[in-house]
């Protein structure tokens, strides 16, 4: 896995950029896992991802990404690949594929 060594940076922060719109003073990050997990795929730096895989752990970062309702092609596919999670196990897949756009659009 690419962040395999996500332990080294136990120290790491999420950005609370990422989260700009929430109260971070009271911000629950077991109950939003999945916003924060969705923010650091589409926009976390390396920090972000070792801080959330420190936070979640593989396994919660994996329940997360198959949970999250949109993520673009190239973010669903990155995460697919660096988690090794089906796409067809991912919820965001199979909108997209009961949403599939026509040709002329």
């Amino acid at each position: 896995m690419y962040f395999d060594n996500y332990k080294d940076h136990s120290n790491a922060k999420i950005n609370p950029s990422l989260l700009w719109e929430y109260d971070m003073s009271a911000f629950n990050y077991q109950n939003m896992r999945n916003v924060v997990v969705q923010r650091v795929v589409e926009r976390g730096w390396p920090d972000d991802w070792y801080a959330a895989l420190n936070m979640y752990g593989i396994t919660g970062m994996i329940e997360a990404i198959k949970e999250l309702p949109y993520l673009n092609d190239k973010d669903m596919n990155f995460v697919s690949v660096i988690f090794e999670i089906p796409l067809s196990e991912m919820k965001c897949y199979e909108k997209k594929q009961l949403h599939q756009a026509h040709w002329n659009s």
